[in-house]
């Protein structure tokens, strides 16, 4: 039972990662984005659409090419999510509006939309999507313990981790990352020193928010095989939550998301009254909160988040 429960957090875990990697990139540029919810929320709708299109131009909904519905559902969840980076994005750059209230309206947009017209998608057919997802585990047929722990998911947990990885390497070896990160400490010193500031935000937006909206995808079309559930947005502001628990830092996002996934879905497990489960579900908000309070007093600079995050950059006044 526990190895189930292990193999299911870490399964579940892929929302919360894509996610907050997204968002990771989005703070390294100094933009909070509290948009995160709805963003994933236009992921799924996204992926839904696409899924739809693609099962529409089919003879037969059964004759799935796995490899296209996949890609095709990472493209349209990429695509509606990062529209949704570009518009907090020029909200918050070009027009330097208020960062929080900002992404505040574009999780209330995100998620109002995605709610209205999803069920105008005609998801006939979604269940055969759905299996092309999870096709791609290499270790179902193994029956021992690794490939039943490692080896026997959907090609978008591993996806997720490999992203989290290569994100966390460009930030601190790439010359990109470095100025990334350089234009979320000091914008002003970063654009004295050539840096496109504007550029730099705009991109981080903008792909920040389309890989948080492939954990859209992957509830709707992995996690859910295809079905619809209006709980998405509750996940997003657990990713946002994430960040701050890994520290910013994408590669501990990888154990944390395990955790948060963990703690999610354990009321399933025990026996105890729907009280004490949704208690249970509230624990990743406080352990965030303890982290928040031990970085503060210990208040190493590493730990810390970017010194310009939220803060309009207004180059007229540097």
């Amino acid at each position: 039972m526990f190895l189930t429960f292990l193999h299911n957090a870490i399964r579940f875990s892929t929302v919360f990662l894509f996610g907050s990697t997204g968002e990771t990139i989005t703070e390294k540029s100094g933009h909070l984005n509290l948009g995160i919810p709805g963003i994933m929320c236009l992921g799924a709708l996204g992926g839904c659409v696409g899924e739809s299109v693609y099962l529409k131009s089919l003879a037969d909904v059964t004759q799935v090419n796995g490899f296209a519905a996949v890609i095709i559902g990472i493209i349209f969840a990429m695509l509606f999510a990062g529209f949704g980076g570009l518009l907090y994005g020029f909200l918050t750059i070009t027009l330097r509006c208020n960062q929080n209230v900002s992404g505040l309206a574009i999780t209330t947009f995100g998620t109002g939309v995605t709610n209205f017209f999803v069920s105008m998608v005609d998801k006939t057919g979604f269940i055969y999507a759905s299996n092309a997802f999870t096709a791609f585990a290499t270790g179902a047929d193994m029956a021992n313990w690794f490939s039943d722990l490692f080896l026997t998911y959907g090609c978008l947990v591993y996806i997720a981790i490999a992203l989290s990885l290569v994100v966390s390497v460009i930030l601190k070896k790439t010359r990109i990352g470095l100025s990334l990160r350089a234009v979320g400490e000091s914008p002003a010193t970063a654009d004295a020193a050539g840096i496109n500031v504007v550029k730099y935000k705009y991109c981080a937006c903008v792909l920040g928010a389309a890989i948080a909206g492939l954990g859209g995808l992957f509830y709707i079309m992995d996690y859910l095989n295809g079905s619809w559930e209006y709980s998405i947005d509750a996940m997003g502001w657990l990713a946002i939550a994430l960040v701050i628990f890994s520290l910013w830092r994408p590669n501990w996002g990888i154990l944390g998301s395990i955790l948060f996934g963990a703690l999610y879905i354990a009321p399933n497990y025990l026996n105890i009254s729907f009280t004490y489960k949704e208690l249970i579900k509230i624990i990743p908000f406080v352990v965030t909160i303890i982290i928040l309070i031990i970085t503060s007093i210990f208040n190493k600079k590493e730990s810390q988040p970017p010194a310009a995050l939220g803060l309009s950059y207004f180059r007229e006044e540097r």
